[in-house]
């Protein structure tokens, strides 16, 4: 039974995952500019967690390693992955987003000395480096072109790449990662926003406003992460892994039907390239860990 429960956690939270990618590039195709959609999910997360942290999970959140860790995955991960959507397919976002984050991952814990990369591992990083490889090669032969949304999402990988290494570093809990990411980046960002910013909120549905504080703000930054941590706890680490390895092909195939994206051969050995090579670089690693 805790099995099972723990698959139904997993499977929640892939699907979140899955329809971040899908409901950020519907805002990136809208009148929301990447600046409005920042401050829709950090303003609706923090006003959320904002009474949990005085109420019932008072830490402080004003440390450096919160401050520092909050900036990287929240105010440079967010400008980066919206900017991308932006510009660039929904369909690529599944290929860049889930394949460079394990990718950065991996090479950071190697270069900091934080983790020694197993055989298995490093296919696993060959495998979505070549997925990678041959969708930027199509891309820069192909008349579409790569669109600078394409480096965005390699960007936003890298940052919270780094974010995650910086979480394990300073062994920082997923409470306390979720609410420092909140409250940080609002205490940073909004008032900027507010004063400086041209908002183009009032452009848009109130049911557009609804879908992306409801989605960005509710399940992306905050039930995901509940639901993750609690797979993990029933179904360790090496399985949630390889549930998330779904997520490209989840992501990817249904932003060619919702978006009447081009599904491509290439798109789909692509997606299924990263899939694999996301398995190979958790799984692995779980059991290596554990020796």
């Amino acid at each position: 039974m805790k099995h099972w429960q723990g698959y139904l956690f997993a499977l929640g939270a892939v699907s979140i995952w899955s329809g971040f990618i899908l409901v950020s590039r519907f805002g990136g195709m809208s009148q929301l500019q990447p600046w409005d959609m920042m401050a829709i999910r950090y303003g609706t997360c923090s006003l959320i967690l904002l009474p949990v942290w005085l109420i019932w999970w008072r830490f402080p959140v004003w440390q450096p390693r919160f401050l520092i860790s909050a900036s990287l995955g929240g105010l440079a991960y967010a400008l980066c992955v919206f900017q991308g959507f932006e510009s660039a397919p929904a369909s690529h976002a599944a290929v860049l987003l889930p394949g460079t984050m394990p990718l950065f991952i991996a090479l950071i814990s190697q270069l900091s000395g934080q983790e020694r990369l197993t055989p298995i591992r490093w296919l696993g990083i060959f495998v979505i480096s070549l997925s990678i490889l041959l969708l930027f090669s199509q891309l820069i032969t192909s008349t579409q072109g790569m669109q600078w949304g394409h480096l965005w999402f390699v960007a936003a990988a890298f940052f919270w790449s780094l974010y995650s290494v910086l979480l394990k570093h300073w062994q920082i809990s997923p409470s306390q990662s979720a609410i420092s990411l909140a409250l940080v980046t609002a205490l940073f960002y909004l008032p900027v926003y507010g004063l400086f910013i041209d908002t183009s909120l009032n452009r848009v549905s109130l049911s557009e406003l609804l879908l992306q504080a409801g989605y960005q703000g509710v399940l992306a930054a905050i039930v995901q992460i509940l639901l993750y941590v609690q797979a993990v706890r029933r179904i360790g680490p090496s399985a949630m892994g390889a549930m998330m390895a779904a997520i490209p092909l989840i992501s990817g195939l249904a932003a060619t039907v919702v978006f009447a994206e081009p599904l491509t051969g290439m798109l789909v050995i692509c997606l299924a390239l990263v899939s694999l090579g996301v398995v190979l670089a958790n799984i692995r690693r779980t059991r290596a860990r554990s020796r």
